[in-house]
């Protein structure tokens, strides 16, 4: 919300319409008095009829806006702009079980996901801070949060695949425990699974109510393939296939003031990873302006010496 951050100032302005006052009534009795003292008749013409003209009116102007200028200056005024002065905490959070190995994503889900992923980390604003959670069986920290996107896009480089479960509760736990690490920032968590939560200690239901009570925004994205896709066969023979808990996944982004997002092949992953930043809703920061009211102030001031002294000047 646009306000002052020293008010008090503003009193200042009360002066201006008192100055005002003082400065009207005192030419009209200098020029009554310079009228009574000449007894010249042509003093008036000869002054080019200074009662009509509207240049010293104007520099007194002037003087009064720049003085006003200069009180609301030192009320600082602030108003929001969409910037955040203090950046955001960005958690990936990245399945990397078995079903990750799928090769239906070139060459495989998990490699496509970090690919997809390093470029959203390069589209982050100087000031976001980003960290790497994956999960499978457990969950476990590939990148602690950092303002420094290389270091970070390296540690991502490094993860590798595992043949363990799905839980998406601990791993969206420990993103969201990241995420709340650095206070007073906007905090954002950003899941992708391509699994059904079937592992772990915390299920989906207790992590996005830790989310809700760390207010942190969960986007969540669904990865998979618009046609089944075999992972393995079990002992009698029967295909084993990779399947998608939509529906968890929905859930989390819409109970923490996310958005879920479906990718079905390599194109679609890296459209949501690059468009996910602009997703993010950054709180708008009051900003000083009282630089704005300082640089009118000399503007009017400037204004008002060459009209006195300039082209045109006024005869003293």
């Amino acid at each position: 919300m646009t306000g002052f951050y020293s008010p008090e100032w503003l009193l200042g302005l009360l002066i201006l319409p008192v100055c005002w006052y003082y400065i009207r009534n005192s030419a009209k009795k200098r020029k009554q008095e310079a009228m009574v003292f000449s007894r010249v008749s042509f003093l008036k013409s000869a002054l080019g009829d200074v009662s009509k003209s509207k240049r010293p009116r104007i520099l007194v102007i002037l003087i009064l806006a720049a003085v006003g200028f200069i009180f609301i200056g030192l009320a600082d005024p602030h108003i929001p702009l969409e910037q955040t002065k203090e950046g955001v905490n960005v958690v990936l959070v990245i399945d990397d079980s078995g079903s990750m190995q799928a090769t239906d994503y070139s060459p495989n889900r998990l490699e496509a996901t970090k690919s997809a992923a390093e470029e959203l980390i390069n589209d982050l604003d100087p000031k976001d801070y980003v960290g790497i959670v994956v999960f499978e069986s457990g969950a476990s920290t590939a990148s602690y949060l950092s303002p420094d996107k290389d270091s970070v896009i390296e540690n991502l480089e490094n993860i590798m695949e595992k043949d363990g479960a799905t839980a998406i509760g601990d791993g969206l736990s420990l993103g969201i425990n990241m995420a709340d690490s650095i206070p007073n920032r906007k905090k954002v968590v950003i899941l992708l699974s391509d699994g059904v939560n079937n592992a772990g200690v915390i299920s989906p239901d207790e992590a996005i109510q830790f989310a809700k009570d760390s207010d942190i925004q969960v986007f969540t994205i669904g990865m998979g393939s618009e046609q089944p896709v075999v992972m393995g066969y079990d002992w009698f023979g029967n295909p084993q296939y990779a399947e998608l808990d939509e529906a968890t996944l929905k859930e989390i982004a819409d109970e923490t003031g996310g958005k879920y997002f479906k990718s079905v092949d390599d194109q679609t992953l890296n459209e949501i990873y690059s468009n996910i930043n602009s997703e993010i809703k950054r709180e708008k920061e009051d900003t000083s302006i009282a630089y704005l009211f300082f640089i009118g102030t000399l503007v009017l001031l400037l204004a008002e010496i060459y009209i006195r002294y300039g082209r045109g000047r006024i005869i003293q």
